[in-house]
């Protein structure tokens, strides 16, 4: 018998951390890997002492054989540092070293690498091949790697499965679950490094949804009458099946089959419909049967949309009943609405119009008679699709800022009720706010969500407001944002609101304003009633909440953000009155990053927006 045994040895590198320089603010990435036997542990060291901080991580490799410590996000000086590996087993231990230099945006040098085009969020049916693009620039040309999960992505490890392109793009044949995850591309030339924003990949796994292998079918019966209903559906994986009256429920959540339900119907003494509910985690579907005692009348025919406004719809049919009808009731709903339908009772004829529904709306309508024995069974539905209107609500989160001296980006987002299909924006803009709307410069677009404007007239303020329009006219104006024509001087913050959150203290929050990053907000706040001024200035922060206040009392409140080339517009007074001091106070709890302690006397949460 002959054996072998893998003898102990010292660890050597396979990886070794590599000297970086990156941007405050931004990422940075050291790789140390070894082997040895036995299998060597890798740590860190900074100046002597083990990495540790809320913005060190230390991500392991699968297989054990090292590590990656990233550094986010990065601070200048402080970050700047020599940072060791070191791999020990029983045998002894092996050490290797790399620099990481952080520079300032105004540090950045020539050449340093620019993404120009980061990879995009990406969902993937499984085995489809999946590609996130990167595009960098640089002098020298940069090279381009990527990371996924924090760790770099093995390409010589995949069996030629992942493929970097030419361009710098990942390209994923075959896609597995494996393969999801945040993906970051690197670009890196002998100037520095810089990381792109991460783009999550999905990899969805095909799966079968609900369908009815036995649907439900109607019924006639004397009343009195009994009837089974059977519903039978198929599925991966295999639904639910439940039954239901309308809204209501006739299956018992906890009693609910799978695949298969008989609903036994006794008694019965007027017609109804019953639906058969088949749902799994891939969808829910539906199939109703019509129950009918002889006797009523039959469903009303030939149902038709003849007329259609922008708030209503008309609609005619025949009886369908060879016997009298007392009346007809129209059963009507929005297709958007998870509700059941609306009703309209006592409809003496067969043509009716119905008013009060909502613009550029998909409803659905159906007409049930009525004689001296009961209620009939509905018509088949009809839909119908209503006219458009003016917008009701103006575009939203519309921000600004200046690419020059003389010319403005503005963005901004749909409005909420645009009554109709948005054929192009207006922006209005002005230097002199006083003026009416109608004197106001007029710049029109398309229904993209971004524009520019040029031929502004430097170092000073202007006044701009957006409106949507439909085929049937204008909507509302956007409330006035003002933004000075002074390259790199932010613009009002926009959604600027106040609420009281106890009885000394109010919470302000807003949307950051579209610029290069802010680097202080300033804040004046005053009773309603005075004219003493608070000036309070605090980090860069998404709300503030602003102690120390009196009991209802009104307070008014303006806002302005700066960058280190200058102070923006402050935004209109904005009004909050404090609790009364008699009321509970409630609990509170922003939804957000953990705050900062402020020297101002209140404190600031980091709720920044991503935009463009």
């Amino acid at each position: 018998m002959a054996f072998s045994a893998q003898a102990d040895s010292l660890p050597s590198f396979i990886k070794i951390p590599e000297d970086q320089t990156g941007i405050s603010g931004g990422v940075a990435s050291f790789v140390c890997q070894a082997v040895g036997e036995p299998k060597p542990g890798i740590t860190w060291m900074k100046k002597g002492k083990k990495v540790s901080s809320q913005r060190f991580e230390v991500i392991e490799f699968d297989d054990g054989s090292g590590s990656v410590l990233r550094i986010q996000p990065l601070r200048t000086h402080r970050d700047e540092a020599i940072y060791e590996c070191t791999a020990t087993n029983s045998i002894g231990e092996i050490n290797t070293s790399a620099k990481l230099t952080v520079l300032e945006e105004d540090q950045i040098p020539h050449g340093f690498p620019t993404i120009d085009m980061g990879p995009q969020l990406k969902v993937v049916e499984r085995l489809r091949t999946a590609t996130m693009l990167c595009a960098a620039s640089g002098d020298p040309d940069p090279e381009i790697s990527w990371f996924k999960d924090f760790l770099p992505v093995d390409i010589n490890g995949s069996n030629g499965r992942i493929k970097q392109l030419r361009s710098g793009a990942l390209q994923i044949e075959s896609s597995e679950e494996s393969d999801q995850g945040k993906y970051e591309c690197v670009a890196m030339n002998s100037v520095g490094t810089r990381y792109s924003a991460p783009a999550n990949l999905y990899v969805r796994v095909r799966r079968v949804p609900p369908r009815f292998s036995v649907p439900p079918t109607n019924h006639e019966v004397m009343a009195g009458g009994s009837v089974n209903l059977t519903c039978m559906a198929v599925g991966a994986p295999m639904p639910y099946v439940k039954w239901m009256a309308g809204e209501v429920d006739l299956t018992k959540e906890d009693e609910m089959p799978i695949g298969h339900n008989v609903l036994e119907l006794t008694d019965i003494r007027q017609s109804a419909n019953y639906t058969c509910v088949a749902m799994s985690s891939l969808g829910v579907i539906e199939s109703t049967a019509q129950v009918s005692v002889k006797g009523l009348p039959k469903p009303p025919t030939s149902l038709t949309v003849t007329e259609t406004t922008a708030t209503s719809v008309t609609l005619t049919w025949d009886s369908g009943s060879p016997g009298p009808v007392s009346y007809y009731v129209i059963q009507y709903r929005a297709k958007a609405s998870d509700s059941g339908f609306q009703e309209l009772d006592g409809v003496a004829t067969t043509r009716y119009s119905i008013g009060g529904l909502s613009p550029y709306s998909e409803y659905e309508f159906r007409v049930v008679a009525v004689n001296n024995i009961g209620r009939g069974p509905p018509s088949n539905p009809v839909e119908a699709h209503t006219g458009e209107q003016a917008p009701s609500s103006p575009p939203i989160l519309v921000r600004a800022r200046m690419l020059s001296a003389s010319t403005m980006l503005v963005q901004w987002e749909p409005p909420e009720e645009p009554n109709g299909q948005i054929r192009g924006y207006r922006i209005y803009y002005t230097s002199d706010l006083d003026a009416p709307l109608s004197a106001w410069q007029k710049h029109n677009t398309d229904d993209s969500l971004l524009t520019t404007i040029s031929g502004l007239t430097p170092d000073i303020t202007y006044s701009l407001r957006v409106l949507g329009f439909t085929s049937a006219g204008d909507g509302p104006p956007s409330d006035v944002l003002q933004v000075k024509t002074q390259q790199g001087v932010p613009a009002q913050p926009s959604s600027f609101k106040a609420e009281a959150v106890l009885d000394t203290q109010i919470l302000l929050t807003w949307l950051w304003p579209v610029q290069d990053p802010i680097s202080k907000y300033e804040l004046m706040y005053w009773e309603a009633n005075s004219d003493d001024k608070i000036h309070v200035t605090f980090a860069p922060a998404g709300s503030y909440v602003v102690e120390g206040l009196k009991p209802d009392t009104l307070y008014k409140f303006s806002l302005a953000a700066r960058t280190e080339d200058g102070l923006g517009t402050y935004t209109q007074p904005i009004e909050a009155r404090t609790a009364q001091s008699s009321v509970p106070r409630p609990s509170f709890q922003l939804i957000q990053q953990a705050p900062s302690p402020c020297p101002s006397g209140g404190f600031v949460a980091d709720d920044r927006p991503m935009f463009l």
